[in-house]
């Protein structure tokens, strides 16, 4: 499988990272390690040492340097050796790893896995709901044993909630709700809309709505390549203008860290403007969800895994339906994306 590389990817939530320590993660296949230099700044590199080839994210830091746990070479934030226990200290000319750009925006650690020379920070997509000095923002890592594109789909195509989280995020208007898709360069939409809709009581209380009351409800999703998303959901009393009812800000990152399983990071926004009580209404809003995405998605996008074995998704030749237009627009686009990334007469 071919992932695109040069694109942002999601790395980690900027507070997984912390001073001092050492952080591993792969994705797309390579091992990868993140630490803070003394000013505070968020690095990454290979993981593994190019001696004997031991994973650096076992040793300790050292200043700005990663201490090899094996014979103590030290590698800085450019994946440079800048130090050799060994001998009269000579630095082989190979003694180096790779290293990634790094961008710390949004509460999240941006990582660009493609040529470095390509990467500018002004193609990460708009999260500033994130920002946690204008926003409460609570926040979940999900890790996922299956493909993340099909992630993707889960939350593109919001059709299944009535089925997969009836008791939870679902209502059984959702399969007949109104949806279009817009594609916008490289970003895509995909837009659901209900209509004299009765939602799951937990939906009346997160949105503060009298319970039982008809609502139109919306759930816009905004995709970026790879899997980047921002979903827009919200709700008002039937026959009222959108712009009287709640709407709440919830991203969804994922990234994959092999060909079958996949990092996932989502959280809950709310303005600072609300007041404090929004700071612990965000986490528990983002705790909320997440046991539907727990016990619900995940289980079900593991199955699908499973069950597709090592085929590709078009090679099964999947049976569309009128919900899947978004997803469906949102793969071709990446197919498109990954293409041209391939070398002249590559397959």
């Amino acid at each position: 499988m071919s992932f695109l590389r040069n694109t942002w990817y999601a790395a980690a939530w900027g507070t997984e990272v912390k001073a001092g320590e050492l952080f591993q993660r792969t994705l797309l296949n390579e091992p990868v390690v993140f630490f803070r230099d003394t000013q505070g700044s968020a690095q990454a590199i290979s993981d593994r040492c190019p001696h004997r080839f031991a994973p650096l994210g076992m040793g300790i830091l050292k200043g700005d340097a990663v201490r090899c746990p094996y014979h103590g070479l030290e590698f800085d934030g450019s994946g440079a050796c800048v130090h050799n226990p060994h001998g009269d200290g000579a630095i082989p000319k190979a003694a180096k790893v790779k290293a990634y750009p790094l961008v710390e925006r949004y509460s999240l650690l941006w990582i660009w896995m493609g040529d470095p020379h390509l990467a500018d920070a002004t193609l990460i997509p708009d999260f500033n709901c994130m920002d946690e000095d204008h926003w409460y923002v609570g926040k979940r890592y999900l890790h996922a044993k299956a493909n993340y594109v099909l992630e993707t789909d889960n939350i593109m195509d919001l059709s299944h909630i009535e089925f997969l989280h009836p008791s939870t995020l679902g209502g059984d208007g959702v399969k007949g709700a109104l949806t279009s898709v817009q594609e916008e360069g490289n970003t895509v939409w995909s837009n659901r809309q209900t209509v004299a809709e009765i939602m799951p009581e937990f939906l009346y209380t997160a949105w503060n709505i009298p319970q039982g009351t008809p609502v139109d409800r919306w759930i816009d999703v905004r995709w970026d390549a790879p899997a980047n998303m921002l979903l827009f959901s919200g709700a008002v009393a039937t026959g009222l203008p959108r712009d009287k009812g709640v709407s709440t800000p919830i991203p969804h990152l994922f990234t994959p860290e092999t060909e079958t399983t996949t990092h996932y990071w989502f959280s809950v926004c709310f303005p600072k403007a609300m007041g404090e009580f929004a700071e612990r209404f965000a986490d528990e809003q983002a705790a909320a969800i997440n046991r539907p995405f727990t016990d619900e998605d995940l289980p079900m996008l593991e199955a699908q895994q499973r069950m597709m074995g090592d085929a590709s998704f078009w090679d099964l030749k999947p049976v569309l339906l009128i919900g899947d237009a978004g997803a469906i627009r949102a793969r071709r686009v990446l197919d498109r994306m990954i293409a041209a990334e391939q070398p002249a007469g590559a397959k």
